[in-house]
């Protein structure tokens, strides 16, 4: 297994010790920055979570720079990225700091989209995420990462930013879902 699908793989075993810290109630106290009030384990998990976002791009990267692009890599990335969203959104649901709503678009369209990338597997294709799918991840990245840390930046501010990326990655979620399904059409198309 070479360095960028270690690195996923690390990003996925960094969900449990996330969801841990969000959810179990260590009484840690309570911290204030920047205008805004939240747990400790709260920004404690925020870190973890953004930690393990930071590995998408550092795969990435890694496996373009030194060619070591793998199927097992193009399976594995997305799906490391849907796991680590899903845990976190479940988890901002379970606190209430999260829509159910939006949350149910969200993960609704990675299984669909996951789906879609199980029967052209089936074809004998493997379709790496394209740019749409990046920003869309990202964008949801930056959603969960502010929501996480209760809107530290903008709070003082009055600026409601959490709530905006989320809207933000929710127009990104659903775009992508419809151009993943438009632009791979093909199989349905073809079924009987």
């Amino acid at each position: 297994m070479n360095l960028p699908n270690k690195i996923t793989i690390s990003r996925i075993f960094m969900i449990p010790i996330f969801v841990f810290i969000m959810l179990v109630d260590f009484s840690w106290g309570e911290m204030t920055f920047l205008g805004a009030n939240m747990p400790v384990t709260h920004f404690v998990g925020a870190l973890i979570f953004i930690i393990a976002a930071t590995t998408d791009w550092v795969d990435g990267y890694y496996a373009r720079k030194y060619n070591l692009v793998t199927n097992m890599g193009k399976f594995l990335d997305p799906l490391a990225d849907k796991l680590l969203v899903s845990a976190a959104l479940i988890v901002l649901v379970e606190l209430q700091m999260a829509p159910s709503w939006i949350v149910i678009i969200i993960i609704s369209r990675e299984f669909a989209v996951t789906g879609l990338r199980l029967v052209l597997a089936g074809a004998g294709e493997v379709v790496a995420a394209n740019m749409l799918g990046k920003i869309k991840t990202w964008a949801q990245i930056v959603a969960i990462s502010s929501l996480l840390l209760h809107n530290i930046f903008f709070e003082w501010f009055g600026i409601p930013f959490d709530m905006i990326a989320l809207w933000v990655a929710l127009f990104f979620t659903v775009w992508s879902g419809l151009d993943y399904f438009w632009k791979n059409k093909e199989p349905f198309m073809r079924s009987k």
